[in-house]
């Protein structure tokens, strides 16, 4: 069984850009069950734009849930929102590519069942003071915080590190688990709590921070001297602190009734109608640092010598006209410094002296609910009081920027719901408007809108899909309409060359694309090129190129006629080196007879010679 928190934060905030920074990108939120502070990063229009949507991530657990919650439930419920302010964030880069690469860090406190709820990642911090004694409730998440744990540098050489401000976990256009660290506490009556961006802890001690939250019991001087003193320390970066006191409300009032009004400050101040739609509730923006910690030592000196000036001519005005009075200027200076002392009394009273009630658990009330900036946000009472900054009643007041939800907007009821990025908005049949993810109807409208975006994006798919088909068919049209033009030109020429040791007329042109030869034999002769000279047979090698088919039949005509008278030369020639041989028979005989004539003239005495021989066999074979 749940019961109610018999505890109520009281809070405030305070955030200024500093004397370096160009832009403040720290954004934080003060309210009654929720306090958070997130450091966004990524340029100039990232990082504003990341603490803004995790902010507004966060801002529904402000709300009064209308039953109990558990403390886990509470505990989920802080983790889911971060992974889905995680998810936002990094659905807002891809939509838009100049907010690429941003992030932010988030430490946020929730107050349930008198418990506080801790979520946190990043380098910001969350200090509790509790009975004078002050606890660090977080562990940066940073690379020097990394070089501390594993001993490789000490606390005093992290403050002046190089890499003092590189974060390793933090939401965001990132690689990195979202998942924040959850942790749990009882809480207590008079518990403080201060987060803060690393513009504030960076420069200021634990023991600095311990006294101030300490010593100083009003929430809004509180934060103010901080992020005073934090400027003054040489920060150089956005400075940001919300600070909260828990008490038990003098007058609890009815279940659900609002102690004070959520205050916001940094970036997502810019535009509180979202924050005010997501709680259904007034939201006002915090007050701005007082001008002396907002201005620099040099803004102070300029202006201390501009009032010196104005001063001393003052005197001198004061001085001639007291000369000119003439006696009447002693009784006339008498009255005046009677007059001036009161009136000097009074405003060193009213300087000097603080309300009885300022630091008591009312007047804490009414500087946190009532008051904006030295503004009273319900109208306030007739008589004349010193704003929450310390400035006197005489003194204009600066207007606070306040929304009012559109459910309570009369005029507003027509226009259009605030976007919170990926985070839909939903508005309810009885008229609430929800941004909570657990919430059925906003866990409806989110898968409709998943559902709306993924047919986008296939419909985006198919689109590219068809101009990349398109383009690739466009291309191949004309590499084909290129081809086919160079080829019918092609057809339109002829040339001579030779095909297998004959003249042949082509139709086309003597090369090849892609391998594929362009040209063709129209006419084959049986025009032999070794019948040609060797000057035409070169010609034939590389082609002999003719506008026309009878242009070439002509050419063919030439060589035919060259052919002809070659060969016939040939035969010629054949014929000439044929004709010394038979003129050189005569002498060839001449040496035949008279070889025959010793043959004849030897024949005697071989016929003598033989014949006995011969007889003689012929003898013996007749007998």
């Amino acid at each position: 069984m749940t019961s109610r928190n018999t505890l109520f934060l009281y809070s405030t905030t305070v955030s200024d850009t500093g004397y370096v920074r160009s832009n403040n990108q720290d954004s934080s939120f003060a309210g009654e069950r929720l306090i958070a502070i997130c450091d966004g990063m990524g340029g100039h229009a990232g990082g504003d734009t990341a603490s803004t949507i995790a902010v507004r991530s966060l801002a529904h657990i402000e709300k009064d849930p209308g039953s109990p919650q558990s403390v886990g439930d509470v505990a989920s419920l802080m983790e889911t929102s971060v992974i889905a302010a995680h998810d936002a964030i990094v659905g807002k880069a891809k939509h838009e590519h100049k907010l690429a690469g941003m992030g932010t860090t988030v430490t946020a406190v929730t107050l349930v069942e008198d418990h506080w709820v801790l979520a946190h990642i990043g380098d910001s911090r969350a200090y509790l003071l509790r009975n004078g004694r002050i606890i660090r409730a977080t562990k940066d998440h940073s690379y020097v915080q990394h070089l501390i744990d594993t001993g490789r540098i000490t606390p005093a050489e992290a403050k002046n590190h190089p890499q003092r401000n590189v974060v390793m976990r933090v939401l965001g256009d990132f690689d990195i688990d979202p998942r924040p660290d959850i942790s749990v506490r009882k809480a207590q009556a008079g518990d403080r709590w201060m987060l803060c961006s690393d513009g504030v802890c960076g420069v200021l001690s634990d023991e600095t921070i311990r006294e101030t939250l300490e010593t100083v019991t009003n929430p809004q001087d509180c934060a103010q001297r901080l992020v005073g003193m934090a400027l003054k320390a040489g920060s150089t970066d956005n400075c940001t602190a919300v600070i909260a006191d828990a008490n038990i409300p003098l007058d609890p009032g009815e279940p659900g009734q609002r102690h004070q009004i959520p205050l916001v400050a940094g970036a997502v101040s810019a535009d509180l109608a979202p924050l005010a739609g997501i709680l259904g509730t007034t939201v006002a923006q915090a007050p701005k640092l007082r001008d002396e910690y907002a201005k620099s030592p040099a803004q102070k000196a300029a202006e201390l010598a501009a009032a010196q000036s104005g001063a001393d001519a003052a005197d001198s005005r004061a001085n001639a006209a007291s000369n000119a009075a003439n006696g009447y200027g002693s009784d006339a200076e008498a009255s005046g410094n009677t007059a001036g002392g009161g009136g000097y009394a009074a405003s060193d009273s009213a300087d000097m002296g603080e309300s009885d009630d300022s630091d008591s658990l009312d007047g804490h009330a009414h500087v946190v609910d009532k008051s904006v900036n030295g503004a009273d946000v319900d109208g306030g009472s007739d008589a004349p009081t010193d704003g929450a900054d310390g400035q006197s009643g005489d003194e204009p007041e600066e207007t606070p920027n306040i929304a009012v939800p559109q459910s309570k907007d009369p005029a507003a009821a027509d226009e259009i719901m605030p976007d919170t990025s990926e985070i839909p908005i939903v508005k309810k049949r009885d008229g609430t408007v929800v941004s909570d993810p657990r919430d059925p109807v906003v866990a409806v409208a989110l898968a409709h809108k998943k559902a709306q975006d993924h047919e986008r994006h296939r419909k985006r798919l198919h689109m590219k899909r068809g101009v990349v088909i398109a383009t690739i068919i466009v291309i191949v049209g004309i590499i084909a309409g290129v081809v086919y033009g160079a080829w019918h030109w092609s057809q339109s020429q002829y040339y001579i060359g030779e095909s297998d040791g004959y003249v042949a007329v082509y139709q086309g042109v003597n090369t090849n694309v892609f391998g594929m030869e362009m040209s063709h034999i129209v006419r084959s002769t049986k025009i032999s090129v070794s019948n040609l000279s060797e000057n035409t047979q070169q010609q034939l090698q590389r082609g002999v190129t003719m506008s026309s088919q009878q242009e070439a039949e002509q050419h063919l005509a030439i060589l035919i006629t060259e052919s002809n008278e070659n060969r016939t030369q040939k035969e010629r020639e054949a014929a000439a080196s044929a004709s010394p041989s038979a003129s050189a028979s005569p002498s060839s005989t001449a040496s035949a007879s008279a070889a025959n004539s010793a043959n004849v003239s030897a024949s005697p005495s071989a016929s003598a010679s033989a014949s006995p021989s011969a007889s003689a066999s012929g003898q013996g074979a007749a007998q």
